[in-house]
């Protein structure tokens, strides 16, 4: 995989979710190297908190595989009432900011989705906004759709499809029981794969969304669908092991949305690989 990389930028940019399939390759790709001093970190821990980008040059390779944080694709927002309280929002109608650091990269994965069910969000009162109009109430769904619409004609209108390779890394589901993130959810024991279909989840609405507007694209996207195969891994999820022992208190937030490293996220990369692999004179 490092060879078809060579001399090209690789960038994730997204979610948390997005970042969990980036660590999985860049740990990976570094664990096949011998000269592992090779692969070196572009940026400090510093500027990846304040600015939302990371980056990992391999030397040998003289190829970058980066991560860009914009957890909606879309820009989030801050206007001013009419008796002139802040507010935050969200701009459907805006992409974030931040691609002018990964436009012209050669591959880019992008991926949003658990940002958006969250409980402002999901409920969408005063929070959705476009140009200077802010909905007192816009269904989750139909803003989904205005955002993905924003990023599709972004891409269409700003990549050139014959340089660079888009992807689009679809939702990964999560598995708490008994409350969500914030409510007591967890899933702590978790020790084998669910086996029997019945117990998986509906299949997203977000996803069907994602696949109508790609659909409409004049840009080429290959859709990593990793929905159901993820949510069979109940198993898969950090739990209360995101934190160290002395760290964890009673009622302790227990992360069931992300997944363990080694696990799941180096799947996705094997698809990803395997895709390059099947169009090499592609990439």
């Amino acid at each position: 995989m490092l060879k078809m990389l060579r001399g090209k930028r690789m960038v994730f940019v997204g979610d948390s979710l997005n970042r969990n399939m980036w660590e999985s390759l860049v740990c990976a790709l570094r664990e096949s190297l011998v000269r592992k001093n090779s692969v070196f970190e572009a940026s400090g821990r510093r500027e990846f908190r304040s600015q939302g980008f990371y980056s990992f040059k391999f030397e040998d390779f003289k190829c970058s595989i980066d991560f860009v944080k914009s957890p909606f694709l879309v820009q989030e927002w801050i206007f001013s009432d009419k008796a002139g309280t802040r507010r935050e929002t969200l701009r459907l109608d805006l992409m974030q900011g931040s691609y002018n650091k990964y436009h012209d990269a050669d591959i880019i994965i992008f991926n949003t989705g658990h940002w958006w069910t969250h409980q402002k969000t999901y409920k969408g009162n005063y929070y959705f906004q476009e140009g200077n109009h802010v909905y007192s109430k816009l269904e989750v769904a139909d803003a989904y759709k205005r955002a993905l619409r924003t990023w599709a004609q972004w891409v269409d209108a700003n990549i050139n499809s014959s340089r660079t390779r888009v992807f689009f890394h679809g939702y990964s589901a999560s598995h708490f029981k008994g409350g969500q993130w914030n409510s007591g959810g967890n899933c702590y024991g978790e020790t084998k794969p669910i086996t029997n279909d019945t117990y998986l989840a509906p299949y997203p609405w977000m996803m069907r969304v994602l696949e109508s507007v790609i659909s409409e694209m004049k840009t080429p996207v290959i859709y990593l669908n990793v929905t159901k195969m993820t949510d069979y891994r109940k198993d898969g999820h950090p739990s209360i092991f995101r934190q160290s022992a002395t760290q964890r208190k009673p009622g302790i937030i227990q992360d069931c949305s992300h997944w363990c490293l080694p696990g799941v996220p180096d799947t996705w990369n094997k698809l990803l690989y395997a895709i390059m692999l099947r169009s090499q004179k592609k990439f």
